[in-house]
């Protein structure tokens, strides 16, 4: 049996490559997302990253929220609940009023932009997420939103 402190160690070990994955993770979605937009940027990238999700966790009921939610790094799942408030969700939001919401909070230059920046996370989370959980996602949202796809 391991002594408390190799134990305390172990396990210390065990986080910290935890933290580790997460982290490179988190890293592997910024830099699709800037690929994506054509952006060689990080902050560019997190800003796109955090708007789309978070207009998108806003559009969806808390159930499937929590369950996109589920499916996501931990890091990645922190940025998707930073400042949520679960009241009132779904926020009914037309398609226009998304992209209106992306392009302010990602500090986007037009329409034209939230719509690239909305299909380039949509995609990233499609390539990350797979089939199943990005159709579950799909199939909640309005009709119109299938055009950022």
């Amino acid at each position: 049996m391991p002594s408390h402190r190799s134990l305390r160690i172990l396990l210390v070990d065990q986080g910290e490559s935890f933290i580790d994955r997460t982290v490179e993770k988190t890293h592997v979605w910024l830099l699709e997302v800037s690929r994506s937009i054509g952006v060689d940027d990080k902050h560019v990238a997190y800003l796109v990253l955090r708007s789309v999700l978070h207009a998108l966790r806003d559009r969806l009921d808390v159930e499937s929220c929590a369950h996109l939610a589920a499916q996501l790094p931990m890091l990645v799942r922190g940025l998707y609940y930073e400042g949520w408030d679960p009241t009132g969700k779904p926020e009914r939001m037309s398609y226009e009023e998304f992209l209106a919401r992306i392009e302010h909070d990602a500090l986007l230059k037009g329409t034209s932009e939230a719509e690239d920046a909305a299909r380039a996370v949509i995609a990233v989370l499609w390539n990350q997420l797979g089939d199943g959980t990005m159709s579950k996602v799909v199939s909640i949202l309005p009709g119109d939103y299938t055009r950022l796809l």
